[in-house]
């Protein structure tokens, strides 16, 4: 593989890897309050 080809892997695994991990930590640290009851039919 080139040099070019490892960098862009390494980019998009970091993008991939940071997205999850801050919607990870943007769940924990929600503080917001939980609704009562949902009115989605599902």
């Amino acid at each position: 593989m080139s040099a070019d080809a490892i960098v862009m892997m390494a980019v998009a695994m970091l993008v991939l890897w940071g997205g999850l991990a801050a919607a990870i930590v943007n769940i924990v640290r929600f503080r917001g309050v939980e609704p009562s009851e949902s009115m989605r039919d599902l």
